[in-house]
């Protein structure tokens, strides 16, 4: 696996209730652009939009979410990216429409296979070898 593959999956977040339920995804690459809610921390419950990710230490900076340094400038405050949930998503790119299409795909298909039973197998060999013991 490529090293920037390997970090674009450490910047993922849930998805919203809503939107999951929409594109069937439950989590998804955070994106330049995309708005999100904080879920945990001192910021929880503010919304705002990305405009940075940092691939490297897995977090984003939200518009909205800084403090004021000691000589009066504001800085922004790095969020990682688990801790927060998509509300909108950037639908720009072609990519990344694939990825949802793929991935609704695949849940679309696992839910029309029925489950099987567990351990059906074992069972009925286990009944046959007790059926040939019985008969010697």
């Amino acid at each position: 696996m490529n090293i920037s593959t390997i970090l674009r999956h450490s910047v993922s977040a849930p998805l919203s209730e809503e939107l999951s339920r929409e594109h069937r995804v439950d989590q998804l690459g955070v994106r330049k652009g995309d708005t999100v809610i904080v879920t945990r921390g001192n910021f929880r419950g503010v919304e705002g939009k990305i405009t940075r990710v940092d691939k490297k230490s897995g977090k984003i900076y939200i518009e909205g979410i800084s403090r004021e340094k000691a000589d009066g400038t504001a800085k922004l405050i790095a969020i990682h990216a688990s801790k927060v949930a998509l509300r909108q998503m950037v639908l720009d790119d072609k990519r990344r429409k694939n990825i949802i299409e793929r991935r609704m795909r695949v849940e679309i298909e696992s839910e029309e296979k029925p489950k099987k039973e567990r351990g059906q197998r074992r069972s009925e060999s286990k009944v046959e070898k007790s059926e040939a013991v019985k008969e010697i």
